[in-house]
């Protein structure tokens, strides 16, 4: 079967926008988690058993020394590739939180700012259903533990020893061996055996990004990232060998990957689709990626004026310029989880340990939103002190000003008080 892209007409990429959940997905997670808000540890397991997570006679939850006890059995060339890649992320966080500072500055009569300062306890999910995801553990608690987090939970389903060890390399106190919304329930909630966390991050299915949005308020959520995306924008200059490459990295993941070439040379489609064939031939994981490029699709642009519009109105996840000048026109694109600039700058090395995260919005989402960082863990709190009561008498004045303005005869008063005014 040959490979043939669906062509979009780049005037119409607004109507391809799609929705990171649909009703049903939401109607599941809403039943799932009422059931694990009331029914705690024995729904959360009754649920992981009939999705195959957990063995009836195997414990929902693994402690900081049965994570060190999966690291110690994990080979040594594992252990130092999970290590590696920590160390690259830690790097990169570090990095994040040195530029995030305290802030203080004058104000009329005394001083105001902001401190910096990490949330208490928080949960990272990794997905575990088709691929065993170490890496996104490392990415989420990682990144947690450089932002000062005190304590830190894993969720995933069926955790394969490398995922249990990643946990380990990566600081976690616990992990929870269950996924889907029974156990964003548990962890937003709390059970017998798992505390109620601030914050839950990390990528999931829809039935757990459904999950995420119906218990955010009750604690945090990072984002809801619905499937995973790539644009590849390309000119005559691209290799159509390596853009069949990275679209079928992207493809992989699950049949609702969205891979999608925006071109400036129309030739250039018809030479990816044949590599593309040609690279499935041999590739273990042809049957979910061609469900996947089927999914995706092509736009070919007069130019790269245009190409640009067009990465801008897909809004994706993840944005790769092979490109001539790629440097000059990366700070062009608006809108993107992250960027990869040049042919080089491969977006499998952003999925494991270049540094950056690879937790990302997807969906449009980059249109206002940011992917997962040491930002994500922190809060930026204001603080006010008056020294001077006397300095402060023009706030005094407006604030009671405005008070009246809006018909807050209390607010008023209170800020007359503190020029011995009421």
């Amino acid at each position: 079967m040959t490979v043939v892209l669906r062509r979009i007409d780049v005037h119409k990429l607004d109507e391809l926008r799609r929705a990171p959940v649909d009703a049903e997905a939401l109607a599941t997670a809403r039943e799932v988690l009422e059931s694990v808000r009331t029914g705690g540890d024995a729904a959360v397991r009754a649920a992981a058993e009939r999705f195959g997570e957990l063995p009836p006679d195997a414990p929902l939850v693994l402690e900081e020394r049965e994570l060190a006890r999966a690291l110690e059995a994990t080979p040594s060339d594992e252990r130092a590739l999970l290590e590696r890649a920590t160390e690259r992320i830690r790097a990169f966080a570090h990095g994040q939180r040195a530029s995030i500072e305290d802030v203080a500055l004058p104000i009329p009569g005394g001083r105001a700012g902001h401190s910096v300062t990490p949330i208490d306890r928080v949960a990272c999910y990794a997905p575990g259903g088709r691929y065993p995801l170490p890496s996104s553990v490392l990415m989420t608690v990682v990144t947690a533990r450089v932002a000062g987090v005190a304590e830190v939970w894993v969720a995933s389903p069926k955790p394969a020893r490398i995922v249990l060890a990643a946990a380990a390399v990566a600081g976690a106190d616990a992990l929870l061996a269950a996924g889907g919304p029974h156990a964003i329930g548990a962890l937003a909630y709390g059970t017998e055996s798992v505390p109620a966390v601030d914050l839950i991050a990390g990528p999931g299915s829809k039935w757990v990004s459904a999950a995420k949005q119906l218990v955010y308020g009750h604690c945090g959520i990072d984002m809801i990232a619905g499937p995973t995306e790539l644009v590849l924008l390309c000119d005559d200059s691209a290799d159509p060998g390596i853009v069949a490459a990275d679209m079928l990295a992207q493809a992989e993941h699950a049949p609702d990957a969205r891979p999608v070439l925006v071109a400036t040379h129309a030739p250039l489609v018809a030479a990816v689709e044949r590599e593309l064939e040609a690279q499935l031939e041999t590739l273990p994981t042809a049957e979910v990626a061609r469900l996947a490029l089927a999914n995706g699709f092509a736009v070919v642009c007069d130019d790269v004026e245009q190409a640009l519009a067009a990465a801008d109105a897909l809004a994706s996840e993840h944005l790769s310029l092979h490109v001539r000048e790629a440097d000059r026109l990366a700070a062009r694109p608006r809108h993107y989880g992250a960027i990869f600039i040049g042919q080089g700058a491969a977006e499998v090395f952003g999925d494991y340990g270049a540094g950056p995260n690879h937790v990302l919005p997807t969906a449009g989402a980059a249109r206002y939103a940011s992917g997962l960082s040491v930002l994500s863990f922190l809060r930026v709190r204001p603080w006010m002190r008056i020294d001077d009561p006397a300095g402060a008498a023009e706030l005094c004045h407006d604030a009671a000003a405005f008070a009246r303005l809006e018909g807050l005869e209390a607010h008023a008063r209170a800020a007359e008080r503190r020029r011995g005014g009421g």
